[in-house]
């Protein structure tokens, strides 16, 4: 019962937040999203009780085809529902001091979002998880759609337009690839699924299809091109949840449902995917390099730290699977407030563009810090939070190969270099006419960089509990995908 109660609470809060109407709409959404966090809290619990031993729940839905509302969560789905559960009140908060039209449909968006992604980190159904992928999708394309701050609106219309389509099509691909293993097994339930015979060119088929729908997703090269314009035309909120939880939707579904259930049609893709991935890498850092806008600064940034997740992942190793959980931890962390920095610095100045910005640390000592703590984090200072992620990520890949790694490495060097650059033009150096009258942090943007902090410096210095919680997960996993 606390595993539905934890899925189905935010559905149950987005109805109240929608009937609470627009003034009263951010603090029962924050309200929600800290009774959530306690639930999964809760859970955690549970599952440490359970010997990590997943919690499930398990009842007959459709019986032609034979469907189960089956959720299944161990490790790995826990700490992905953790993340959702401790940003969302988080990215909430972010919009406390900012006017939002028709505020209580935009939470009430927000809340059913956090649900449908439960719904995805706990789905043990292969259709269930497909129904729950697909209703990711919606709340973020009219939250984009909406509220977006991009100034031309038939640009931005096309810009979020383009990503539901890329996305949609991308989850046909996958759902043949669901309807092909159902008519094999006779069933979508994943524990059947990964003891299923498939010839090679079965597997094959079936990863292309789940390949496109989850490299979109992520995204990974050459799959990305939806993702800077989108996270430029987004509201920052949006952009939050799309960069912060939603693209481990994908990476996600590369562990749970790709590599366990066709391992040779992984061994045969591999050698190209893992390319893929590094050049992903080398391109959203040199892109990120060039960039004159914060915010698509950002997002190619992000580009970047995903392809160096997903060639962790595609590595087949045991650090390469724990790097990866590590890092999409972390960076939804980081990337949460690299983008909250950019918010803030957008509402006081109105402009993103880095030649116009400056001297802000001068005025804004409070917020510069804070700032500077989460730029460290994401260039992988040792002690914070992504050092052993991107530490554990190069080792997997170095495991594989050699030079692939070398490669990949130069996410260190190239990430320095943007982020720090990005840092000295905008928040040292003399104030432009923009910055002048820069004020420091409210409260409320104090309670979003607290916590934010907190989490890189604990997981920065201790990560072994989470590694000892996944590990089960993660081994079982390694282990059907070495068959």
């Amino acid at each position: 019962m606390l595993l539905l109660g934890v899925l189905f609470f935010p559905l149950l809060a987005a109805v109240l937040v929608y009937l609470s109407g627009n003034k009263q709409a951010k603090y029962v959404a924050l309200a929600a999203g800290v009774a959530e966090l306690a639930g999964s809290y809760f859970l955690k619990i549970a599952l440490s009780h359970n010997g990590l031993q997943p919690v499930t729940f398990s009842h007959a839905w459709i019986s032609n085809p034979n469907i189960s509302f089956a959720l299944s969560v161990d490790g790995l789905s826990l700490f992905l529902i953790l993340l959702t559960t401790f940003l969302i009140p988080l990215i909430i908060l972010t919009t406390f001091r900012k006017e939002i039209d028709n505020a209580k449909s935009f939470y009430t968006l927000v809340l059913f979002m956090q649900f449908a992604l439960i719904g995805v980190f706990a789905a043990s159904d292969g259709f269930l998880f497909y129904i729950f992928w697909e209703l990711a999708l919606l709340p973020i394309y009219f939250i984009a759609l909406l509220w977006g701050e991009g100034r031309d609106k038939e640009f931005r219309n096309r810009a979020i337009f383009k990503f539901f389509i890329y996305t949609l099509g991308g989850s046909l691909f996958m759902l043949i690839g669901y309807i092909w293993l159902y008519l094999k097994a006779g069933t979508f339930d994943v524990n059947v699924l990964y003891n299923l015979n498939l010839t090679e060119h079965e597997q094959l088929f079936i990863f292309c299809g789940f390949f496109v729908a989850f490299a979109i997703k992520i995204p990974i090269f050459p799959f990305h091109t939806w993702q800077p314009d989108t996270y430029k035309e987004a509201p920052s909120a949006g952009t939050m949840l799309l960069a912060g939880i939603m693209l481990k939707m994908g990476l996600y579904g590369l562990l749970r449902w790709l590599l366990p259930i066709v391992p040779q049609g992984v061994a045969l893709a591999t050698p190209y995917v893992i390319v893929l991935c590094i050049i992903g890498v080398v391109y959203g850092s040199i892109i990120a390099i060039r960039q004159a806008d914060l915010k698509k600064l950002l997002a190619y940034s992000s580009l970047a730290h995903v392809g160096l997740i997903a060639a962790g992942i595609f590595s087949l190793t045991k650090e390469g699977f724990e790097g990866s959980v590590i890092q999409m931890i972390s960076h939804g962390i980081n990337v949460v407030a690299l983008f909250f920095a950019a918010e803030i610095i957008f509402q006081r100045t109105g402009t993103f563009e880095i030649a116009k910005l400056g001297g802000i640390r001068g005025i804004a000592p409070k917020f510069s810090t804070a700032f500077l703590i989460v730029v460290l984090a994401a260039v992988a200072l040792p002690l914070t939070n992504s050092f052993i992620g991107e530490f554990l990520l190069l080792f997997g890949v170095y495991e594989y190969n050699t030079w692939l790694s070398l490669v990949a490495g130069l996410t260190i060097v190239f990430g320095a270099v943007y982020m720090l650059r990005m840092y000295q033009n905008v928040m040292l150096g003399e104030r432009n006419e923009t910055t002048i009258g820069f004020t420091d942090l409210h409260m409320s943007e104090l309670a979003v960089f607290v916590p934010v902090i907190v989490a890189i410096f604990v997981l920065g210095l201790y990560p072994k509990p989470v590694l000892h919680m996944i590990q089960p997960a993660l081994d079982n996993i390694l282990t059907y995908s070495l068959r």
